[in-house]
């Protein structure tokens, strides 16, 4: 999962909610949020430019088969886009958290847009629908 600002924060939240749990407890899903490691992401920013941060996070981890969630409010951040590029070139699944605007959503396999065009709230959409997300995830969610 890659975002930035407060979409890298609902990044982070959303993994989370994956790896611990979300209301109960539950085998631990394998999700990483590529704005965590603050080490990878200032040494590709260094050496290779931020454009590139979460796009060589994807390169080394990401496999076919695996889904790479890319969460922008304007959905036009350069480095999310490049992320999902890679993704896409790897055979993964794209789904884009955004706006009704940008790039994002039209590269994504499955875009889950907020109507809204103001940032605070497309973010506070954006952490309903992780949370409805998560709740997917929940033992008896198919009953």
């Amino acid at each position: 999962i890659c975002g930035n600002g407060g979409s890298a924060a609902e990044s982070q939240h959303f993994s989370d909610e994956m790896l611990g749990r979300y209301k109960t407890n539950r085998p631990s899903y394998p999700v990483v949020s590529l704005t965590a490691d603050s080490a990878a992401l200032t040494c590709i920013g260094n050496d290779f430019g931020f454009e590139e941060v979460f796009s060589r996070q994807v390169e080394g981890l990401g496999k076919p088969g695996d889904v790479l969630i890319g969460i922008s409010t304007s959905g036009n951040s350069k480095n999310v886009l490049r992320a999902v590029t890679v993704a896409k070139e790897k055979g993964m699944k794209v789904v884009a958290l955004t706006a009704p605007k940008g790039k994002l959503r039209e590269l994504a396999d499955i875009s889950i847009e907020s109507p809204s065009h103001t940032t605070a709230r497309i973010q506070e959409l954006h952490l309903h629908a992780i949370h409805l997300l998560s709740e997917f995830f929940e033992p008896d969610a198919l009953k």
